[in-house]
């Protein structure tokens, strides 16, 4: 008769998804001296991957890759979901916390393309694939002159896009190419600072139900202290600003010992309006930062500005 397994992860199915539950299995296993069997994976569908004929901002926005593996945990069919960060609703479910966070890959966003070297190189008229709102944004504050085309898929699907000429180039965020052991397609590396990635990007998040003392004292081991800093001063951020997929925002924290730097920008969808600030404290009261730049980015947009956000 099988034993019980030691944890069951929730994940998306997903290429990048699976690769990710596979590194905390994996770390999960060598931390509490089992075999990567003792860690089940358990696959589930969300509302986010049977969405594919219109932008994710069109149908709710963040959240829609993690409700349902939210709805799993909160029923008792998994201990924890494992989820990139930059996914997560701004508030999660009453009843679920973030336990643990692996230590953070590369946060920049790649340029990638078959035919050009860098964003600068794109000719007048190119065309520039995403679905992000933010990078979309960004890049037509850079670049007016490109053309921004839909570009929904997961990042093979992309990357197929892009050799069937779909358009000349794209932008994918660096942590995942190099989690799918796909670094070579990178051509060129966005600067965090002059574009700002998503909130949380690059960090992969253990959520669990916060009464599970059990699981979080087996997950605790894997939690990357700096890693949790940058992210809670930028889902503090996010929160403050009341962030969505429909909201261009970038953010980009920087640790130097104990101090931290938080920079962040709102944009319009056009790229017209730009609205950045930074702010330097305690690396201790990263929330804290993360809340005082938000209200600092709403005082300078108005109240004009947030209402193309909202509805």
């Amino acid at each position: 008769m099988q034993s019980a397994p030691l944890l069951r992860i929730g994940t998306r199915g997903s290429m990048l998804a699976l690769a990710q539950a596979q590194l905390v299995q994996r770390l999960l296993a060598e931390a509490h001296g089992v075999g990567r069997e003792a860690i089940e994976i358990k696959v589930i569908t969300t509302s986010g991957d049977r969405l594919t004929d219109r932008p994710l901002s069109e149908a709710g926005g963040k959240g829609l890759f993690s409700k349902e593996i939210e709805a799993a945990l909160e029923a008792g069919e998994v201990d924890l979901g494992v989820h990139s960060s930059k996914d997560l609703a701004s508030h999660l479910p009453d009843g679920l916390v973030l336990a643990a966070f692996l230590e953070r890959e590369d946060v920049r966003d790649a340029f990638v393309s078959v035919k050009y070297r860098t964003l600068e190189a794109l000719p007048r008229g190119a065309k520039l694939g995403s679905s992000s709102i933010r990078r979309a944004a960004q890049m037509l504050r850079a670049r007016p002159d490109l053309e921004v085309v839909p570009f929904r898929g997961n990042v093979d699907t992309r990357l197929q896009k892009l050799e069937a000429g779909v358009a000349d180039a794209t932008l994918l965020a660096a942590a995942g190419l190099n989690r799918l052991g796909k670094a070579d397609r990178i051509t060129a590396y966005l600067d965090p600072l002059a574009f700002p990635p998503a909130p949380a990007q690059g960090a992969i998040g253990i959520e669990i139900r916060d009464n599970d003392n059990r699981t979080a004292d087996l997950v605790s081991v894997l939690n990357h202290a700096p890693t949790a800093t940058t992210i809670a001063a930028e889902r503090a951020l996010l929160a403050t600003l009341d962030g969505s997929c429909r909201t261009p925002i970038g953010a980009f924290t920087e640790l130097n010992g104990v101090s931290c730097r938080l920079t962040a920008e709102i944009l319009s969808p056009d790229g017209r309006e730009l609205y950045r600030d930074s702010v330097e404290g305690a690396a201790d009261e990263a929330a804290t930062l993360g809340t005082k730049l938000g209200r600092l980015l709403l005082d300078a947009a108005g109240p004009e500005f947030q209402r193309q956000f909202k509805g």
